[in-house]
């Protein structure tokens, strides 16, 4: 379930796995198959994401998580990708 804060509402679990992906460059398709969802599943997802933090693009979405530090650079978590 997703929290608010001073009109910002921070992403679901499921959510936060989606954004991890996309920041890490993965397509639509490929995360789908990385979470065992749907494709349709996955834009939901980045559709609800885009909403929630007010962006509009992919960039501003990435952009937005770094400035809300809910993604972070972390040479532990680069190596994972």
């Amino acid at each position: 379930m997703a929290t608010s804060t001073a009109n910002f509402i921070y992403p679901t679990k499921r959510e936060l796995q989606v954004l991890k992906l996309i920041a890490f460059e993965h397509t639509i398709p490929e995360i789908a198959k990385e979470l065992y969802i749907s494709v349709e599943t996955v834009k939901t997802h980045r559709r609800h994401l885009l909403q929630k933090m007010n962006v509009r693009n992919t960039a501003g979405l990435v952009r937005k998580s770094f400035e809300k530090r809910i993604l972070s650079v972390d040479p532990i978590l680069m190596q994972a990708s």
